[in-house]
C-alpha cells in the first residue's frame, strides 16, 4: 500500500514539473526602438513591430517644434504619422506645438526664450548659434543620420508662365528694369542660400561677364542684381507667396517652393541656373529644453523618424531632394540635373566661415545692399 502511494505521488510530481516547464514565461514589456530607414515602408500609417505584449500606458507628452517656413506642408503629414507610430509602439500620446518662420528668426526666438524641444532650420549656423547659447549640450550632428541633414534642395528661379523675360541663368538677373523678389538675409536662411548660390557661381566663373575667383567682380555683380530687388520678405515662404500675388518678374527661391506651387496649380515655371548651391537643412534636439520638459527620448525618436523612408518619401512629394539614397534614386526624374552643383563646404569652407564673411555687419552682402540701395 505504501509503495503504491509513493508511486502515485511521484507521478503527480512529474506531471507538475512538466506543466511548469511548458508554461510560457511572462516577459516584461520593452520599448520598441525607432525603425531604421530600411524598416519603415511608405504607407499612410506606420505599422508597429509585432509584439505579444502591450506596454502600459505612459502619461501624454507635448513636443514643441520650431521650423523654418518652407517644409510646413511636409511636416503636416509626417507629424501625424509619428504620433500614430509612437502610440502604437509605446502606448503614449504625443501632441505637437508647431511654429514656422524664417530660420534666423526661429534661431533667435529659441535663444530668446522659445522653449522648443526640436528645431528644423534652414542653416547649420542657426543651429550652431543655439548650441553656442548653451541650449544644446550634446553633439547634435552625430545623434541623427546623415550628420543631421534631413533634406536638400537647390537655389533656383520662379518665372512667369512662358518665361516672358527670358530668364535662363544668373547673368539675366542683372538686366535693367527686371523686378526680383528674394527674402531678407537678416531673417531668412533661404535668403542667405540665395546670396551664396549667386556669389559662388560668380567665383566659380559660371556667370557670363564675371571672371572666376575675382571677389571684386563677384561683389559688383551681386550689387547689380540687388538693384533689381523690389521686395525683401521675411522668409522664403513669404517671398514666393508675394510672387504668387503677381509681384515681380522672377523670385530667387528654393527649388521645392516652385515645385510645391506648381502642385497647387500656380502657373509659374522653374528655371535652374547652370551653377547653384546644394541647400542642406539640419534638424536637432534642443536638449536643455527637452530635458527640462522630460521629453528627450520622444524628441530623439522623432528626429530619427524623419529620416525613415516613410518620412523621406513625404519630403520628396513636396519637392525636396531626399537624404535617403533609395528615395532619391526613385524620385530622380522629378528633379532637373544641375550642371555645376556645389556645397557650402566646397566653395565657402562651411557656415562658420561664410556667415561672418558674407552676412556680418561689414560683410559682402551688407556692402552690396548698401551700394544697391543708393541707386
Amino acid at each position: 500500500m505504501k509503495t503504491k502511494l509513493l508511486k502515485t505521488l511521484s507521478a503527480l510530481l512529474l506531471v507538475s514539473v512538466l506543466l511548469s516547464a511548458c508554461a510560457a514565461p511572462t516577459a516584461a514589456p520593452t520599448a520598441t526602438a525607432v525603425p531604421t530607414v530600411e524598416e519603415v515602408q511608405p504607407t499612410d500609417t506606420v505599422a508597429p513591430a509585432p509584439t505579444d505584449t502591450v506596454a502600459p500606458a505612459k502619461p501624454a507628452v507635448k513636443l514643441t517644434f520650431a521650423a523654418y517656413s518652407t517644409p510646413a506642408e511636409a511636416y503636416a503629414k509626417i507629424i501625424p504619422l509619428f504620433i500614430a507610430y509612437w502610440k502604437e509602439t509605446q502606448n503614449q500620446d504625443v501632441t505637437f506645438e508647431q511654429s514656422y518662420a524664417g530660420s534666423g528668426a526661429q534661431s533667435r526666438a529659441v535663444i530668446g526664450g522659445l522653449e522648443a524641444d526640436i528645431v528644423a532650420l534652414s542653416l547649420e549656423g542657426d543651429v550652431t548659434n543655439i548650441a553656442k547659447a548653451d541650449l544644446i549640450k550634446r553633439d547634435w550632428k552625430t545623434l541623427a543620420p546623415k550628420n543631421a541633414i534631413v533634406t536638400t534642395s537647390v537655389v533656383g528661379f520662379a518665372v512667369r508662365k512662358g518665361n516672358p523675360k527670358g530668364i535662363k541663368d544668373w547673368a539675366d538677373l542683372a538686366k535693367p528694369g527686371l523686378e526680383i523678389l528674394t527674402p531678407d538675409p537678416k531673417t531668412s536662411g533661404g535668403a542667405q542660400w540665395n546670396i551664396l548660390a549667386l556669389y559662388g557661381a560668380a567665383l566659380r566663373g559660371k556667370i557670363t561677364g564675371v571672371a572666376a575667383n575675382d571677389e571684386k567682380a563677384a561683389t559688383a555683380f551681386l550689387t547689380s542684381v540687388l538693384k533689381n530687388v523690389t521686395a525683401l520678405d521675411k522668409d522664403a515662404r513669404g517671398s514666393i507667396t508675394n510672387f504668387e500675388t503677381g509681384n515681380g518678374d522672377v523670385a530667387i527661391t528654393y527649388e521645392n517652393e516652385v515645385i510645391l506651387g506648381q502642385q497647387r496649380k500656380q502657373d509659374y515655371e522653374l528655371v535652374l541656373p547652370s551653377s547653384t548651391i546644394s541647400i542642406d537643412t539640419p534638424v536637432a534636439v534642443v536638449d536643455v529644453n527637452s530635458d527640462k520638459h522630460g521629453v528627450t527620448d520622444v524628441a530623439d525618436a522623432f528626429v530619427k523618424f524623419i529620416f525613415t523612408k516613410a518620412a523621406q518619401e513625404i519630403f520628396a512629394q513636396y519637392g525636396f531632394r531626399s537624404s535617403d539614397p533609395d528615395v532619391l534614386k526613385a524620385t530622380a526624374s522629378q528633379f532637373p540635373t544641375v550642371t555645376d552643383l556645389f556645397t557650402i563646404g566646397d566653395q565657402f569652407g562651411g557656415w562658420s566661415k561664410a556667415k561672418p564673411t558674407y552676412f556680418g555687419d561689414t560683410g559682402v552682402y551688407n556692402t552690396a545692399i548698401t551700394a544697391a540701395q543708393k541707386k
